[in-house]
């Protein structure tokens, strides 16, 4: 189900997005609506699951975390069992913060996190190179994010 959204909504969205923690008040203030109105809409935008869930962004480098990687994988098996056992695998994986099934070249193309370029030979090593599944893994080493931005503004 497509939402539409007004102006006001959008505001209401990418404030959220920014700081899940404004106030009711402080946010119905800034979007010029009552606080029960404002109030209402947002929980509209929870039941119909256009909010997904709340939560903190943490910094990377201040919580240990300093590599970071964009892994390109390709597959050997494209049996429906590999291909289960591989998405369940990375979905387990807390270095894996996110996974996309993709067109072109790759299969995969996965953001990894670790603490340092050892940790991350580790999890090559001793996690993905030992998947049936995984033919090869090309690995581009983020330097430093150009943007980076969570909000969507419908």
């Amino acid at each position: 189900m497509t939402m539409r959204f007004d102006d006001r909504d959008r505001k209401i969205l990418e404030s959220l997005q920014r700081d899940s923690r404004i106030s009711n008040a402080d946010l119905a203030e800034k979007v010029d609506m009552s606080a029960s109105a404002l109030w209402r809409r947002v929980r509209t935008f929870e039941d119909q699951g256009l909010i997904a869930r709340y939560g903190a962004v943490l910094d990377p480098e201040v919580a240990g975390l300093s590599f970071q990687a964009i892994v390109h994988v390709q597959l050997t098996r494209h049996d429906s069992e590999k291909l289960d056992e591989f998405v369940q695998a990375i979905q387990s994986r807390k270095e894996v913060l996110e996974c996309f099934a993709t067109t072109g070249q790759a299969d995969y193309h996965m953001r990894v996190i670790c603490t340092d370029l050892k940790a991350y030979n580790d999890f090559l090593e001793n996690f993905l190179f030992r998947m049936a599944a995984v033919e090869s893994a090309q690995t581009n080493v983020i330097l430093r994010a150009i943007k980076k931005e969570a909000a969507i503004i419908p």
